[in-house]
């Protein structure tokens, strides 16, 4: 969906001129200043819960998956034949979202996802520009990961887990799905061992901003929703 005929675009400093990757500093997080931001190649990141101000960020390096060059490690293909958990799409965002503010990581403390941040997303998700991948154990939610789809490309927000392998087996699948229909280029901001594993490396700023002004006007040519379902269907445990 395209937001531009629903909102006021903001203008944001330009993020080539960013002193340490920091574009601008605001007061508050709202819709139109989160949507606008990612057409620019920024994002919001600060501790909402111990007052910070809101700071959106452009970093350089650029740390990006490239979708063709996707690599699924052999352990995790095993996984994924015999895979326990259920994949959906879209079916419960506030949940993942709140789970991925909340999961205890290794070496951070608190977390960069307050109130404010879900709140803003969730609608972005109403919207149908935020989108999440959730796993199952019967009705248990397990994992999942959330973040922002405008045209060809699809900005990855967070991901969480409670189970071993669920978020990296929901990652290539919605990698697979969304290579499928079209999808050019997957943001992951800042490296990440973890994404780096699955083939996701550094590019320039300048780089980024380009691949971005190339695909955000470019529409997806399936629709990801079923594209995925259709692939998690494939994996999933088959009912009794």
């Amino acid at each position: 969906m395209n937001l531009d005929h629903q909102f006021q675009p903001i203008i944001f400093p330009s993020p080539e001129e960013a002193l340490k990757g920091v574009v601008a500093v605001t007061d508050t997080l709202n819709l139109n200043l989160l949507y606008s931001a990612y057409l620019q190649g920024i994002f919001p990141w600060y501790n909402e819960t111990e007052g910070e101000p809101v700071v959106w960020w452009s970093p350089d390096p650029r740390f990006v998956l490239f979708p063709q060059e996707l690599h699924v490690p052999r352990r995790l293909k095993r996984f994924l034949r015999h895979t326990p958990y259920r994949y959906t799409m879209n079916q419960a965002f506030p949940q993942v979202i709140d789970a991925c503010a909340n999961v205890t990581r290794v070496d951070q403390e608190g977390t960069w996802i307050g109130p404010a941040m879900i709140e803003t997303y969730c609608q972005l998700f109403h919207c149908g520009v935020a989108h999440s991948v959730e796993v199952w154990r019967q009705d248990q939610l397990v994992g999942g990961l959330y973040g922002v789809l405008i045209g060809q490309v699809f900005f990855g927000e967070s991901m969480f887990s409670r189970e071993p392998d669920t978020s990296k087996s929901a990652f290539v699948l919605f990698v697979e799905a969304f290579r499928s229909c079209g999808g050019q280029l997957i943001d992951s901001q800042v490296y990440t061992s973890n994404l780096a594993r699955f083939g996701a490396r550094n590019i320039s700023r300048s780089s980024f901003l380009r691949l971005e002004r190339d695909f955000l006007p470019q529409e997806l040519t399936g629709n990801l929703q079923e594209e995925f379902q259709r692939i998690a269907m494939g994996v999933s445990p088959k009912k009794n």
